[in-house]
């Protein structure tokens, strides 16, 4: 076998999108209130890399999903909530399917909040917050989010609470394996206290990407997907397979690789619905924990 030969058969799998269920916004770019020292696209309030998306462009997107069938929405940012249009946003996408915001749970407000519950009482479909917060008390928390942040994301969870929803707690995994069952625990409790009977958990792996490839490590050559590795598996665990992302860019292939310009796949729905090529260390932490962007997966409380 020639080397040009061991080369061509070494490339990484590629990933046919097999139906597009999920469509996911950057609708509050890289700009974000906090700056947490794990994010992994390094949000922060000065981050404009990538900008909001106005009411306009997320309507566009919304009649041509509509067409392709597409079953759930997803935003994401930076802070969704410092979009001025966000609350539209979900007005508007509620018309026409469920839809999912996920926030640091700090800028919410008694009135957004009220408008909020507003127009999910109105919808036939269902509105889902995942907050995050990353540890069950300040001196856990703080560290990584910065000071405060836990009385302020906690703040927003008791509204949230209060108002009906039932908000997913999401948690990035910053402590060795073996403690996950205690902290898990001592979550649990915190949610509790703060009124929260019965919490809804997502706890989600570490992504060495942004500001946690600074923080720790980035990924090793050996953090890769290869194409032996795809044999008998479940496709339906990578989002690529079944969703894309909207960027002010156009579209990209999915919420976690949207700094790589290999990952932007066009400027329509239609256009994006190519084959993607897993070749990132990102790829490879979706491939062994799968569904980590979407709402499956994590633990709850019975």
């Amino acid at each position: 076998m020639s080397g040009h030969d061991r080369e061509t058969r070494e490339l990484p799998p590629s990933q046919e999108l097999e139906s597009l269920d999920e469509l996911w916004f950057q609708v509050g770019g890289t700009l974000c209130n906090l700056s947490c020292n794990h994010c992994f696209i390094s949000c922060h309030p000065g981050n404009d890399t990538f900008g909001f998306l106005g009411i306009e462009t997320v309507r566009k997107y919304l009649r041509e999903s509509e067409k392709l069938g597409v079953r759930e929405y997803y935003f994401t940012g930076g802070e969704p909530f410092l979009n001025r249009d966000m609350l539209q946003i979900i007005e508007e996408t509620l018309a026409i399917g469920p839809a999912t915001v996920l926030t640091n749970g700090t800028v919410f407000t008694p009135a957004s909040i009220k408008t909020l519950r507003e127009i999910s009482q109105d919808s036939p479909y269902s509105l889902e917050l995942r907050v995050s917060i990353d540890g069950y008390n300040p001196q856990t928390n703080d560290p990584i989010r910065g000071e405060g942040t836990f009385e302020q994301a906690m703040a927003g969870v008791r509204m949230l609470v209060e108002a009906g929803f039932l908000p997913i707690i999401t948690i990035a995994q910053t402590w060795p394996q073996q403690d996950g069952p205690a902290v898990f625990e001592s979550f649990v409790a915190t949610l509790k206290e703060a009124g929260y009977s019965r919490p809804r958990i997502k706890i989600l792996p570490t992504l060495h990407l942004g500001m946690e490839a600074e923080r720790t490590r980035p990924y090793s050559r050996s953090e890769r997907i290869s194409p032996g590795m795809m044999e008998n598996y479940d496709s339906s665990q990578l989002l690529c397979s079944r969703g894309r992302t909207v960027t002010d860019r156009g579209v990209a292939v999915c919420p976690l690789l949207i700094e790589a310009p290999e990952a932007h796949l066009g400027h329509s729905l239609a256009e994006a619905a190519v084959p993607f090529r897993l070749a990132h260390g990102a790829c490879h932490t979706c491939y062994v924990h799968g569904a980590i962007c979407s709402n499956i997966g994590g633990w709850g409380v019975d």
